[in-house]
């Protein structure tokens, strides 16, 4: 193995969405990294917009909900609906979703639902983990890894010239993508349907302001003779992608494989299809070629090497949540690797990411292949597809289970309506509008770094419970009453929102999800938080 003195803690393969916001998160709890990315610069191509409200809570807990606001504001149009149409400059065949934020309102989330796009978010990401003592090696892949019980080497080479070298750390996230070298290298197996359809997507740049300009359209899917896919647009109507799923007759046997034929002419000519305007002139930026696929990795982790992202799941992008769950990825695993390299928690607390994420995972994965067999592959005459989920519910009342969640009479949900959670176990915390400070926050800002305990107006023993709880365990928790004069409640009742009466309490892990529930203090209280926050940390 290779001497690693000098090497940061954790070593991220993989330098785009997944790997950044890992770098990022990670930063946030004063842990270093280096990300390790083939690509100089970052993605030149406008992957990967649309970032669900859960996703904009946690850039809003790494301080860059306003930075990503503004970016998509240049970019794109907010609020756009997503419909279906025969081609632009032709005939609405329905309406899928009247609004990108359609059900989302303040009593739920402080955040909204954004389109940005990958060239647009990545700086951002980039910028605020370098600022936090990151590091990132641009143009270099990992070729090969190994581990021992003290940490992990990889293999890098340079793109350009093929000069090698190693680098270590004492953890390697593998953000590296759906053909991940380094899950390969492990033999870590992807399940799933595999291959349903071979699909490109078309960067082009046309004039396309006559037939979109100025409407508040998100996605525009396409349902014609001469193929199925989706538009999306930028702001001013010159650029944009075109996701082609199928071509020509959907009942055809060929109609799968859209990739067969990606000659300039070909790309122009469907282009000119969707667009309804047989003579528009189209220049081709890029094509990229996929493959439709519900897959997932067997397990996430293997020893000390984690898998994120794409490199541990991948799905159709109907729905948007193939970004959006990888983020959720790094969120997870960020600050369990931060309390481990700290010394806060041993190595169970690092089995619990596997225990949590890859369940919620496959929910995931199950939802993004309903919404494409049902929007745009009708023709694939599925019916091995889960009943629809409502997208809130995926987003944010997916549930945690591991050893680390003190669940009482488990009901085996997955997931949950967030607007019913009620502070349970293992689901996200609910959203509350307080006054800190003498301005209007919300709950979630409380959370993000450490422990919190956050208990009703008449729940000062449960702080003094956590302090002293803490002190035994040599953890910092912070404690709050929420409705007393520190936090006053601005709107709703903490007690109805969290599931508890007044002199309740929860105890909300760092990514914000809840890891105990108590209705009300009883003399057996201080004991049994000191139980929920070693079982948290995973300690015996």
């Amino acid at each position: 193995m290779a001497e690693r003195g000098g090497d940061l803690p954790v070593v991220i393969a993989g330098g785009g969405l997944v790997g950044l916001s890992t770098a990022m998160f990670l930063a946030r709890h004063g842990v270093a990294s280096l990300v390790i990315e083939r690509l100089r610069g970052g993605s030149p191509l406008p992957r990967a917009a649309h970032f669900h409200v859960r996703t904009i809570e946690l850039f809003r807990a790494a301080g860059i909900e306003e930075a990503v606001k503004v970016q998509s504001e240049k970019e794109f149009l907010p609020e756009g609906a997503i419909i279906a149409m025969d081609s632009l400059a032709g005939s609405k065949l329905a309406d899928i979703i009247p609004s990108l934020n359609v059900g989302v309102d303040d009593e739920l989330t402080p955040c909204r639902r954004l389109f940005v796009s990958q060239p647009g978010l990545e700086p951002i990401l980039r910028n605020q983990a370098l600022a936090a003592g990151a590091q990132v090696l641009e143009g270099h892949e990992v070729i090969g890894v190994a581990q021992d019980p003290t940490g992990v080497t990889v293999t890098i080479r340079d793109v350009e010239t093929g000069v090698e070298q190693t680098r270590g750390g004492q953890f390697l996230v593998a953000a590296d993508g759906a053909h991940s070298p380094v899950r390969e290298a492990l033999g870590i197996p992807f399940t799933g349907r595999g291959t349903f359809s071979n699909s490109i997507t078309i960067y082009f740049t046309a004039d396309l302001w006559p037939q979109m300009g100025g409407k508040p359209l998100s996605v525009v899917y396409i349902n014609s003779p001469v193929f199925g896919g989706f538009f999306r647009l930028d702001k001013d109507c010159q650029s944009g992608f075109l996701v082609v799923n199928t071509v020509g007759d959907p009942t055809s046997p060929d109609a799968a494989d859209a990739a067969a034929d990606t000659s300039e002419a070909r790309l122009v000519e469907l282009v000119r299809a969707g667009a309804g305007v047989p003579d528009l002139p189209v220049r081709i930026d890029g094509v990229a070629r996929w493959r439709s696929c519900t897959d997932r990795a067997a397990r996430f982790q293997d020893g000390r090497i984690f898998l994120a992202g794409d490199a541990a799941h991948v799905m159709p992008p109907n729905g948007g949540f193939g970004g959006n769950t990888g983020i959720h990825d790094a969120y997870d695993l960020a600050w369990k690797l931060a309390f481990v390299v700290k010394g806060v928690a041993g190595a169970g607390l690092l089995g619990t990411y596997d225990d949590e994420r890859r369940p919620v995972c496959a929910l995931t994965v199950e939802q993004a292949y309903t919404r494409y067999v049902t929007r745009t592959a009708t023709y694939l005459g599925a019916t091995d597809y889960e009943p629809l989920i409502a997208d809130l519910d995926i987003e944010l009342g997916y549930l945690y289970r591991s050893p680390a969640i003190q669940v009482t009479g488990d009901d085996g949900l997955s997931h949950v309506d967030p607007r019913q959670s009620a502070g349970r176990p293992g689901s996200r915390a609910p959203h509350l509008w307080i006054e800190r400070g003498g301005a209007r926050a919300s709950m979630l800002d409380l959370f993000g770094q450490g422990f919190v305990l956050a208990a009703g107006r008449e729940g000062a023993e449960w702080c003094d419970a956590a302090r002293v709880a803490a002190a035994e365990i040599g953890l910092e928790v912070a404690a709050y009453c929420v409705g007393g004069p520190e936090l006053p409640v601005l709107s709703g009742s903490f007690a109805d929102r969290y599931g508890v009466t007044e002199s309740g309490a929860v105890l909300v892990r760092p990514d914000g999800f809840v890891a105990w529930q108590e209705r009300q203090w009883s003399p057996s209280a201080g004991p049994a938080l000191a139980e929920a926050l070693r079982a948290a940390l995973v300690q015996g």
